[in-house]
């Protein structure tokens, strides 16, 4: 379980964090959003003890990070996948971390082989490409088997085969009761990923939710289609939904659902060849959430 309770954090005069308060709890996959700089980094470093708050706390299973003995078997996290020693193998890079914590080499061995490393065990870290960073780093996060996980944009680097895997382990490791949170710029990736939602923007929360609320939220009414729109469009007004010319050539319908335009429309005779419900993708819905949140923006295109 992690909470956040009405966290802060300031840099001088810059607050990276504004009396944020939310929780996490186990069995699912839960996505950490917002735009560079609305303190998903900050808040994942207070919660690992790397910065202290400057009110308010983030806990794991209700204890402050330096109060867990042995924190590694409690929680694990990739937050840098270069915060490694270049020199040391793979092997040696993890045996070093599971030594801090009582943790023995058959486990690095272990994760090492979850991850899909073993073949380059013995091979300096340094020489690896990003994505395989990634998975070392991930190897790091596993090595306890915790029950609380974090994760800041894990698939860097990564091809398509290595998304889908992180998608696939990020919904087991949800699924054996774990805790996890995930922080990622790809939209279509949580979507995929996640079941629910945790939106800041600048320090402060916007939204914590479920994907499926969120795109309910964003309804975009259903579109429509009859070889008889004018007639049908009346018949829908009259019931009173709102119907407009859709600029792909049939009807915007809002107001009612399917099941009552198909019913409105058989009871008038009337043909249709599409009702297509309609809401917004996670990445529109995302975009309206923190438009007045993003502090860097460009504008016209590039030349």
């Amino acid at each position: 379980m992690i909470e956040v309770k009405e966290l802060s954090k300031r840099y001088g005069g810059t607050s990276a964090v504004d009396g944020l308060s939310f929780s996490v709890g186990p069995g699912r996959v839960t996505g950490f959003l917002g735009p560079n700089g609305a303190g998903k980094t900050t808040t994942m470093r207070v919660l690992l003890g790397l910065d202290a708050p400057t009110s308010g706390e983030a806990l794991v299973d209700g204890l402050r990070y330096a109060r867990i003995r042995r924190p590694m078997l409690r929680v694990g996290a990739l937050l840098d996948a270069g915060a490694l020693h270049g020199g040391r193998s793979a092997f040696d890079h993890l045996l070093c971390l599971a030594r801090t914590n009582g943790i023995g080499a058959r486990r690095v061995a272990e994760v090492l082989e979850q991850v899909g490393l073993a073949g380059v065990a013995r091979k300096r870290a340094g020489g690896f490409s990003l994505g395989m960073k990634q998975r070392l780093g991930i190897a790091a996060a596993l090595l306890g088997d915790p029950g609380v996980l974090l994760f800041d944009e894990p698939v860097n680097g990564l091809d398509p085969d290595g998304v889908r895997w992180i998608r696939e382990l990020m919904r087991s490791l949800a699924a054996e009761g774990r805790t996890v949170l995930l922080s990622s710029h790809l939209m279509s990736e949580m979507e995929l990923t996640a079941d629910r939602l945790v939106v800041i923007g600048r320090g402060r929360l916007i939204c914590d939710t479920t994907v499926r609320d969120l795109a309910a939220r964003f309804d975009r009414g259903v579109l429509v289609r009859s070889p008889r729109a004018a007639e049908l469009a009346e018949v829908l007004t009259g019931a009173g939904a709102a119907v407009a010319p859709d600029p792909s050539g049939g009807l915007a319908v809002t107001g009612v659902d399917v099941s009552v335009i198909g019913d409105l429309a058989a009871r008038h005779a009337l043909p249709i060849h599409e009702a297509t419900p309609r809401s917004a993708s996670l990445e529109e819905a995302y975009m309206e959430l923190t438009a007045g949140s993003v502090e860097h923006r460009a504008h016209g295109s590039a030349r």
